[in-house]
């Protein structure tokens, strides 16, 4: 019997919390148990009960514990226990679904909920002890073997829910062994129904896409997506290639969503995508900088240290070169560099337009010198 054993399931917030339901039955549910079996850190933990959305209401109540009745139609209350949100989520089997929000009914049986889920390795559940249930008898075996697989039939999971597409391909980014392929039945069920993620909100595919950006390393689902089709479908135009060699050349860089983003092209990105405006920037900046003639030294003065090392690593990408140790240098030493020219040093004698000109030209002399040169020498 595999057994889940993880400091967070001591929580004393989580032990309340299974304390205040101690008249019905609940387990962990979902990613916690996912995450912490695979030794992952967990931060968000979802409960599953047989008790109704009410009763699980009054038993916080009845506790003490304050519950907030966040999806209470869909049979979800989060409960805050010694500051610490908890989900919790009653039993559930759809009654109907239509590609984008489902109906349910609340059930008191744990093989209905786990049947009416996206994947194997997501409809695992834990008691409070640690006991891990698998009620599709899969999960367990594919989350040890690194696989990605819907429950069931493929193609239904999906016209249950479109934006299991997208799903399909994060959690393989995230979770699947790097050496295997995409499971087969999956794949070309998702390619089948790529004209559903047209009713998906933009929104939902953005997450879902960022998300995927942000695994270690996603060249290989992002490749498949383009091959299926979907990628095309949520941003036409969208290529991966220019994204496998940047992964390659990324280094001990952060795995940054929008860096990535910056390498799939694609026809107006924003528009297609429901980005924040300083998303939006950062997208546009890094699109004009991979194809700029600034020194590495420049791009860390102008737009410090971090921002400079993803430019550098996008114009290698682009040029499908390595950033050597001496870019890295010169980019830290440009953003660590402060301009020793200020407009008092110019004035009384320049003012207006003609003050601003000579500041720029001083700090173009200052920059190529490969910021050296000292106010004395720049005013002389």
């Amino acid at each position: 019997m595999m057994r889940l054993q993880a400091d967070w399931m001591t929580h004393p917030g989580t032990v309340a919390v299974f304390d205040a339901l101690c008249d019905h039955n609940a387990w962990f549910v979902g990613g916690c148990v996912r995450d912490g079996l695979l030794g992952k850190r967990v931060d968000d933990i979802d409960i599953t009960t047989d008790a109704t959305p009410e009763t699980v209401l009054n038993c916080a109540e009845a506790a003490g514990l304050r519950a907030v009745p966040t999806g209470i139609d869909h049979g979800t209350v989060t409960v805050i226990a010694h500051d610490k949100p908890h989900e919790i989520t009653t039993l559930r089997r759809d009654i109907e679904t239509d590609g984008r929000h489902a109906t349910v009914a609340f059930s008191t049986d744990i093989a209905e909920d786990a049947a009416r889920r996206d994947f194997t390795i997501n409809a695992l559940y834990a008691t409070r002890s640690g006991e891990v249930l698998d009620p599709n008898g899969e999960g367990v075996h594919d989350l040890q073997n690194r696989r990605v697989r819907f429950i069931g039939d493929a193609a239904r999971r999906i016209e249950e829910d479109y934006l299991r597409i997208l799903r399909f391909f994060r959690f393989h980014a995230h979770y699947a062994d790097p050496a295997e392929g995409l499971d087969p039945d999956g794949l070309a069920a998702c390619a089948a129904h790529v004209e559903g993620l047209h009713r998906i909100a933009k929104e939902r595919v953005t997450a879902e896409l960022l998300k995927l950006l942000s695994a270690p390393d996603p060249a290989p689902a992002v490749a498949a997506m383009e091959h299926s089709g979907v990628l095309s479908a949520i941003l036409p135009g969208a290529t991966s290639r220019l994204l496998t060699i940047l992964t390659a050349v990324e280094g001990a860089l952060p795995h940054d969503a929008i860096r990535r983003l910056a390498t799939l092209g694609g026809e107006d990105t924003a528009n297609h995508l429901r980005l924040s405006r300083a998303e939006i920037t950062r997208l546009a900046l890094y699109h004009d900088e991979m194809v700029s003639t600034k020194s590495p030294g420049e791009l860390g003065y102008r737009f410090g240290l971090e921002p400079a090392r993803d430019m550098l690593a996008l114009r290698a990408a682009l040029q499908e070169r390595t950033v050597t140790a001496a870019d890295d240098a010169e980019v830290e030493r440009g953003a660590a560099a402060e301009f020793p020219v200020e407009a008092a040093d110019l004035m009384p004698g320049l003012e207006g337009p003609a003050l601003g000109q000579r500041l720029r030209e001083l700090e173009k002399r200052w920059i190529d010198s490969g910021f050296d040169l000292k106010k004395e020498a720049l005013l002389g």
